[in-house]
């Protein structure tokens, strides 16, 4: 009989605080039901997020807060078909 062979043993990857961030950003984003709000709505709701992710992430810097708080509006936006449907009625 053979011996099986062993895999090599990996080691698990801790995401990045950035990277942790950003998911947690975009999973509150779908949760919150952000995604198509009025734009005055959508800036007090970015406000408080980006506040307490920067009290959570305190090692993420302003450049990547501002740089994640970029991501998620661009991710909050309807879709190009949302929008060309609402710009039509």
């Amino acid at each position: 009989m053979t011996k099986p062979k062993l895999r090599p043993r990996r080691d698990a990857m801790v995401p990045a605080p950035y990277q942790e961030a950003r998911d947690e950003l975009f999973q509150q984003i779908m949760q919150c039901g952000v995604i198509g709000c009025h734009p005055d709505d959508q800036k007090e709701w970015f406000d408080g997020t980006m506040e307490y992710l920067t009290g959570r992430y305190p090692e993420i810097k302003t450049p990547e807060m501002t740089e994640l708080r970029t991501l998620g509006e661009r991710f909050a936006q309807p879709t190009r078909k949302q929008a060309q449907e609402a710009a039509a009625v």
